[in-house]
């Protein structure tokens, strides 16, 4: 026990899953407190969270305490049996006093996460916010994720590798990438090191001994074949000849973690694609057929949103005229909503990739991603659902002409979207800017944007409005 509190007071503050007492002040406080902890350690993938008496909350002193947990009554009932009765469900915590040194008492409750049910006591939830405690039914998008406890965050911190003394932590994971990319001083001894890797879930430690997750192993891996239940997760990069899979010229695999390996994958990928000649009055010569930074967006995304319950893996494929970016699993929103809706199965990983730049903050991704396909007046992309598999396409430059009906309506409609969600309005003339048509071919985007309105993907935003000439449209959502 000891060295469990000495690990707690360690702790730069108190936490959700942690809190610490002076001493005792009611038995209801007690019950609050253990219904927040046990339902914020599941919010926080933790098997368990502490309440310990005598420690000061603020400067972490251990004082001891004149409260003894298992000796407490309330009336004629022990204070434990009285608490259970109490709690919905009935958690199985734990009550610990001991003598922490000579002469200062502490009494320690282990309190275990929760699963799929929010814990209440007295018919009411609480939790953790920070350091605070507060009503669950305040917080209802807390409680949803109790409800919830999707498989795919459990499969986030489960165990890539076991057994692991703190020396094995850098042999496995490139602990520096965190760090550089964090844009944090590298500690200066590994226990730190190890500090800060337990409190993203990276690693995990029971009893002396170190385990890496999956999250860390998928992100920070010096190489993934070290970790046996991983290794079909690794980014497959296909380069063909021509526009169909006939011919393969180049087929990699990584071997790295996601994290370690992204920069030096994006620079593999740029390399193969050809420059873009010049192209309207958006580019110049020897600017690379795609823009980068929607490469990279799409990339991010594949590796964020894969269902890990599904086989396969993230993959790209490169033909001579687009690029297929997929990953395995169905969305979890509508692909029409992509550019305005946020939905991640896998929250904290994409937590933690937006925090090191990896990718844009919720929402904004694929909106900067059409933005630039504009900007380099590339085709529509394309955003095809498999039955285990999402695909995002990428087209090289192709001449309004040689668009098809279908690619001219996603093109006005996905045009519509990006105005929207950047506070504005289509009109027929940002329409002709996009596609590069002319003034005196406006004829032309109007019976684009009609043909896109009687498909139903975009509305006027006033259909009282009799003036053709201002006329505004918006997506069929809005």
């Amino acid at each position: 026990m000891r060295r469990l509190v000495d690990r707690l007071v360690s702790l730069s503050k108190e936490s959700e899953t942690v809190e610490f007492k002076a001493n005792f002040h009611s038995k209801e406080e007690i019950g609050e407190r253990i219904s927040a902890l046990s339902n914020s350690a599941c919010l926080q993938n933790q098997p368990y969270s502490y309440l310990v008496f005598g420690i000061e909350n603020d400067t972490h002193q251990i004082i001891g305490t004149t409260f003894r947990s298992k000796q407490h009554m309330v009336g004629n009932e022990e204070l434990e049996v009285w608490l259970l009765n109490r709690l919905n469900p009935r958690i199985d915590f734990q009550c610990f006093d001991f003598e922490y040194q000579d002469g200062v008492q502490l009494a320690l409750y282990k309190i275990p996460a929760t699963e799929n049910v929010p814990v209440k006591f007295l018919n009411v939830g609480y939790v953790r916010v920070n350091s605070s405690t507060r009503k669950l039914i305040d917080y209802p998008e807390k409680e949803k994720q109790i409800w919830k406890n999707e498989l795919t965050e459990k499969f986030m911190l489960n165990i890539a590798l076991k057994n692991l003394s703190l020396s094995d932590i850098p042999k496995y994971l490139s602990t520096e990438t965190y760090f550089d990319l964090m844009h944090l001083p590298y500690p200066s001894n590994l226990e730190n090191v190890a500090l800060r890797l337990k409190e993203e879930n990276i690693i995990n430690e029971y009893e002396g001994q170190y385990a890496i997750t999956n999250l860390g192993a998928l992100l920070f891996a010096k190489n993934l074949k070290d970790f046996s239940t991983l290794t079909r997760k690794a980014i497959r990069v296909i380069k063909y000849k021509g526009n169909n899979k006939v011919e393969t010229e180049r087929d990699i695999i990584g071997s790295k973690g996601y994290a370690v390996g992204f920069t030096g994958l994006l620079e593999w990928i740029n390399g193969q694609l050809p420059a873009n000649e010049e192209i309207g009055k958006s580019l110049r010569k020897d600017v690379r057929m795609y823009p980068e930074i929607a490469i990279r967006e799409l990339v991010a995304n594949s590796i964020i949103h894969q269902d890990f319950s599904v086989k396969g893996f993230p993959t790209i494929e490169i033909y001579d005229d687009r690029i297929d970016i997929s990953n395995p699993g169905q969305p979890i929103i509508h692909s029409d909503r992509f550019i305005d809706e946020y939905g991640s199965r896998n929250e904290r990983l994409a937590d933690i990739m937006r925090r090191m730049g990896f990718c844009e903050e919720k929402g904004s991704g694929l909106d900067k991603t059409i933005f630039y396909v504009e900007l380099y007046q590339l085709p529509p992309i394309k955003i095809t659902i498999q039955e285990n598999r999402t695909i995002v396409t990428l087209f090289a430059y192709k001449a309004l002409n040689n668009m098809d009906k279908l690619e001219r309506q996603s093109a006005c409609y996905q045009h519509a979207c990006l105005k929207y969600v950047s506070n504005e309005k289509m009109t027929n003339q940002t329409f002709r800017d996009r596609l590069g048509i002319e003034e005196h071919n406006s004829a032309l985007a109007s019976r684009i944007i009609k043909d896109t309105l009687e498909a139903k993907l975009i509305k006027e935003e006033n259909p009282e409005n009799q003036s053709r000439k201002y006329r505004k449209y918006i997506p069929w959502w809005a």
